[in-house]
């Protein structure tokens, strides 16, 4: 719509080539127009009846022309063209442009159209009229018409004047808009062409039907002009229904297929000016507008109230858009605008804070004051898509991200995208991997000799694995394996517990990001079928570590679609069963956002878990939004305080103070502690001041295989906080008999995945701090070591 919008206006910097064009046309026309207009005052007295019919009848119909395209008053037709080329084929080529230029100008005021547009119009219809003219000069013999019947060369010439007037017509008014808003030629050229060709070719067609009329009598060419009006009032009731179809009826605002008609076309613009050094912006926004609450408005006021809200929100949006841009109602209570000409994202962002300010008072409607509010999401051409769908999904996308961060404006971020093709592949390949079984994490190891150089693990096999098995079929989707990192006791520095990392190295990828995986994974049921073959895996291992003499217990870190449900209980007290397990040797964590997703049916399932015998801990406590209630109501064992807070404690004394909270809360109420990321041995002294009960971090050993973990248990000599400072050779053997192993995906300097069956994206895929999680394993003897800062 920016031709409709800025038809009188030309853009800053286009001046001086546009109305230099202009000049040059207008001279040109002044140039074939001299002698044809000396001679005119002449040749008025001879000109008959059906001349002058002719100019009234051109004149008359110019003053209220006709859009076949409701969007687009550019293309107007003016049916003074088939009169006023008709009067070039009898009388000659000056009183053409004289009745031509007095069509134009009672067509300008009409149109109100600038003076100088009025001007050009005038000059650029008398350079075709010209250019016809020179074409039936051209004839050999008479000139067509003058004899009294037509010549089968008459009409090829004929036809080709009318050729000639629309390619000189065309071509200025191509050139002229390239000049005024930019583009390449013969992108101009090829615009409206079609339109061009039917629709005026139609009108030059009927001019030498026009003259045959006028020979035989001036009372023919009303006769003639009456079917003419017919079409054109038909054509103008269809731009009419058409403009009707392109506006929702309820705001008249565009609707839907007009959005994308606009779309479509300001992405043509834009991508134009993307290769032009012109001023301006060169970023089209896309803001999608979802109204909150509306519905809670229908249903409790009715729709007629609904509807009235609806306008007066049209009625407040309509002021904040610039005349260049569109607002759209894309129906229910979904809007949407689009912003041309934009320098950036930042332009896109204040007018979506202008829209929100403008929702900010309430609406009131028969005496209630009704809040409206909304969520935007922006997508910006060409950084978010380069067509309408794209866009009009990624800025869904975004509007979306802003309900669920809470704010009222978004823009898309891949990272939001759970459904982009990058992240559907990803989840096809992970539901390969897990359905082919592609190495066991309970029983896989590598050689851990390339951590430092990132190369790809040899998964070992191991003596049950069979070639034919099935699991080759993962091996170009990667391998999925599971490390352990130790837990251990601040105050007696025993091993407690064993957190397990699940690691994804994906043969095209590379290492997969682990928040990238969760929030895969997660939004399908691919989430379950990842938890189940933790699960399997670690009770697996259990029961290998059982045959070895070593009594392990492991922690699980569960998905909200997990506990949404009774299966994974029932997945639970089969496999304790299949591998001769007691619930004992289990442990479940959940995070506090899988808690508050629906305490109802979380409260279900982890009541039924605790009845099985399986205990129940808090993940990443004091990072989310859970009431003290919950500490109160759930049957948890344990409290894990979050490594955010832990790794702060030295630098920062609010987050000492927090993580002292927490082990006074939790040892209050009966509960054990545990925090991860202790990465030096000041932390770990602070945490045993502050009376917490377990410890894990890089400070006591790097995630290993299930093979090293053995290995390590029996070189690890426990160390006290109270033995004076920590040193690697105070640590050789005295095997574990207790052992925990929790299943996460955290981030880690290999790209290591900490894995398992988590579902929230807290619980599964949260940044750690660097080196605490890294899923590159060292050899025995340096799995031994301490943390290399207190080496």
């Amino acid at each position: 719509m920016e031709a409709a919008a800025l038809r009188n206006s030309v853009p800053p910097g286009r001046t001086a080539p546009f109305f230099g064009f202009v000049g040059t046309v207008v001279a040109l026309a002044v140039v074939v127009s001299v002698a044809p207009l000396a001679a005119l005052p002449a040749q008025l007295p001879r000109l008959p009846l059906a001349f002058w019919l002719m100019a009234a009848l051109a004149v008359a119909f110019d003053a209220r022309p006709f859009s076949p395209h409701a969007a687009r008053q550019n293309l107007a037709v003016f049916p003074s063209i088939c009169f006023t080329f008709a009067i070039t084929l009898e009388w000659g080529l000056g009183p053409a442009i004289a009745v031509q230029a007095a069509a134009v100008v009672a067509s300008g005021l009409r149109m109100r159209y600038a003076v100088w547009r009025t001007v050009f119009n005038i000059a650029q219809y008398a350079c075709a009229l010209a250019a016809a003219d020179l074409v039936l000069r051209l004839t050999p013999g008479q000139r067509p018409g003058t004899a009294e019947h037509l010549r089968l060369l008459d009409v090829a010439f004929l036809v080709g004047a009318g050729t000639a007037w629309l390619a000189v017509n065309h071509g200025l008014v191509a050139s002229a808009i390239r000049l005024r808003f930019g583009g390449r030629w013969w992108t101009r050229v090829r615009q409206g062409l079609g339109f061009e060709l039917l629709a005026t070719g139609s009108l030059l067609l009927l001019g030498p039907v026009l003259v045959a009329a006028a020979r035989t009598s001036a009372a023919l060419i009303p006769m003639l002009v009456v079917p003419l009006y017919a079409v054109s009032r038909m054509a103008r009731l269809s731009a009419e229904r058409e403009q009707l179809a392109r506006l929702d009826p309820l705001t008249g605002l565009a609707n839907r297929k007009a959005l994308l008609d606009e779309v479509t076309a300001q992405v043509a613009v834009h991508a134009e000016l993307a290769g032009k050094d012109a001023p301006g912006g060169r970023r089209l926004a896309l803001l999608l507008l979802d109204l909150d609450r509306f519905k809670h408005v229908n249903d409790a006021l009715g729709h007629t109230v609904g509807d009235r809200l609806l306008v007066e929100v049209t009625r407040r949006l309509l002021p904040v858009v610039r005349p260049q841009d569109v607002i759209a109602r894309l129906g229910g209570d979904e809007f949407a605008i689009v912003a041309t000409r934009l320098d950036g994202v930042d332009d896109a962002r204040r007018l979506a804070d202008q829209v929100v300010g403008a929702l900010a008072e309430p609406v009131p409607l028969d005496g209630l004051p009704l809040d409206v509010g909304g969520s935007i999401g922006i997508a910006l051409y060409p950084e978010h898509g380069s067509d309408f769908a794209t866009l009009m999904r990624h800025a869904d996308v975004a509007m979306y991200e802003a309900k669920h961060r809470g704010d009222p404006v978004a823009v898309y971020v891949a990272e939001s995208d759970h459904n982009s093709a990058e992240r559907l592949s990803l989840l096809a390949d992970l539901r390969r991997v897990l359905e082919t079984g592609g190495a066991s994490g309970a029983g896989a190891r590598t050689d851990g000799t390339d951590g430092a150089t990132g190369a790809d693990d040899n998964t070992a096999a191991g003596p049950d694995d069979n070639p034919a098995d099935g699991t080759g079929a993962a091996s170009d989707v990667g391998d999925i394996t599971l490390y352990y990192q130790p837990q251990v006791s601040i105050d007696t520095g025993e091993v407690v517990g064993v957190e397990a990392l699940l690691r994804w190295r994906h043969p095209r990828r590379g290492m997969v990001d682990p928040e990238e995986l969760i929030r895969v994974a997660e939004q399908s049921a691919v989430m379950r079928l990842l938890t189940r073959r933790v699960v399997d895996d670690v009770l697996e291992q259990l029961a290998k570590w059982s045959a070895a003499g070593i009594e392990l217990r492991a922690a699980v870190n569960v998905s909200v679609r997990d506990l949404h449900t009774g299966e994974i209980a029932d997945q639970i007290a089969e496999g304790l069963a299949r591998y001769g397990l007691p619930p004992s040797r289990l442990q479940l964590e959940m995070t506090e956002g899988a808690l508050m997703a629906d305490p109802r049916r979380v409260l279900a399932t982890i009541s039924r878990l605790h009845r099985i015998g399986v205990a129940i801990a808090l993940d990443d406590f004091g990072t989310g939004y859970s009431s003290m209630q919950h500490l109160r109501r759930l049957p948890l064992a344990e409290v894990k305080v979050d490594r955010s807070f832990v790794l702060g404690m030295v630098a920062d004394a609010d987050d000492a103070a927090i993580v002292r909270s927490v082990i006074e809360l939790a040892g209050a109420l009966g509960l054990r502690v545990v925090a991860e990321g202790v990465e030096d041995e000041r932390t770990w002294r602070l945490l045993h001041a502050a009376g917490c009960d377990v410890a894990q971090g890089w400070f006591f050993a790097r995630p290993m295989p299930a093979e090293d973990l053995v290995t390590w248990l029996a070189r690890y000599r426990p160390v006290r906080p109270g033995a004076g400072p920590a040193r690697p050779e105070q640590r050789p053997a005295a095997p574990s008999r207790q052992v925990e192993a929790v299943v996460r995906t955290e981030p880690t300097t290999s790209g290591a995945v900490r894995a398992g069956s988590v579902g929230e994206s807290a619980a599964l895929g949260r940044p750690g701090p660097v080196g605490e999680s890294a899923g590159v394993p060292e050899p025995a003897e340096a799995a031994a070591r301490l943390h290399p800062s207190v080496e």
